[in-house]
C-alpha cells in the first residue's frame, strides 16, 4: 500500500469510530458546534437572495447543516463533498432530521477529482480537509479552482494545518504525520498567499494546537498550526 493510500485508510477508522461514537452536534467532541469563523462569514451574505456554497470535505454536516438552516428564510444549496460513505450517509441522515434536506447536495469524491465549476458558488469552505489532497501540486490545482469557481464578490474560507507532528506519548518515538500533505507554516502561507494575491484578505493567522490521538492502540500526541484564511473575491477578471 502506498503512503496516501495507507493515510486514507488510518483516517477512514479514525473518523468511522468517531462517527459511530458522536452524534453531530453532541458535546464532547470537536462535532458539538460548527466552526465559528464559518458562520461569521455565512452570516456577511445573510441579505443575499440566493447563496451557492461548497463544503469541502463536508463529514457529516458540521458545518455544512448550519449554512444549510440559514436557506430556509431564502434559497440556495450547499454541495457537500466527502470521501467517505460513512460521512456521506449520515449527513444525508442528518440532513432530514434538522429539516434542511432540500439545500444539500451530497457529493461521495476525493477532493482531488471533484470538479468545481467557473464561478459557481459564493462560498467555499475547506476545514482540515486541503492537507488530505494527494499532494503538494495537487493542493496548488484545487487552490486555483476554487479561486476560480467563486463568483465575484464571494469567499474562500481555508482552515488547514501545517507543521504537523505526531509522537508516541510513552516512547517519544516520532511517527510520519497521516497527512497527505505536511508543509512547513511558511511554506503554506506563501501558496495562500499567492493564490489570493488578488483577493480582499480579511482573516489569515495560525495557532499551534496540541491535542491526544489513537493511532493503532497507542496514544499519540499530535501537533500543528492551524492556519485560518478567508479571502474575498472583489475584483472581475476579462
Amino acid at each position: 500500500m502506498n503512503r496516501v493510500a495507507s493515510i486514507r485508510s488510518e483516517e477512514k477508522k479514525y473518523h468511522d469510530a468517531c462517527y459511530d461514537t458522536y452524534h453531530l452536534f453532541e458535546p464532547g467532541s470537536w462535532l458539538h458546534k460548527p466552526v465559528a469563523t464559518v458562520m461569521t462569514l455565512v452570516d456577511k451574505y445573510k441579505d443575499q437572495e440566493y447563496l451557492s456554497v461548497l463544503d469541502l470535505g463536508a463529514g457529516i454536516g458540521r458545518n455544512s447543516i448550519p449554512i444549510a438552516e440559514t436557506m430556509k428564510h431564502r434559497n440556495g444549496k450547499v454541495v457537500c463533498v466527502d470521501l467517505l460513505e460513512s460521512a456521506i450517509d449520515k449527513l444525508n441522515r442528518y440532513s432530514q432530521e434538522f429539516g434542511v434536506g432540500p439545500y444539500i447536495e451530497t457529493r461521495l469524491s476525493d477532493i482531488d477529482h471533484f470538479p468545481i465549476e467557473q464561478e459557481e458558488y459564493d462560498l467555499i469552505i475547506a476545514v482540515s480537509a486541503l492537507e488530505h489532497l494527494s499532494s503538494e501540486a495537487a493542493l496548488e490545482t484545487k487552490l486555483s479552482e476554487m479561486a476560480a469557481g467563486t463568483r465575484f464578490n464571494g469567499s474562500n474560507c481555508i482552515i488547514i494545518g501545517s507543521n504537523i507532528r505526531e509522537v508516541v506519548l510513552e516512547s517519544g518515538e516520532e511517527l510520519d504525520p497521516m497527512f497527505e500533505v505536511n508543509l512547513s507554516t511558511e511554506r503554506m502561507l506563501d501558496l495562500l498567499d499567492q493564490q489570493y494575491a488578488d483577493w480582499e484578505v480579511e482573516q489569515r493567522f495560525f495557532k499551534q494546537l496540541e491535542y491526544e490521538i489513537d493511532r493503532n492502540g497507542q496514544p499519540v500526541k499530535l501537533t500543528s498550526d492551524c492556519i485560518t484564511f478567508v479571502a474575498r473575491k472583489n475584483i472581475r477578471y476579462a
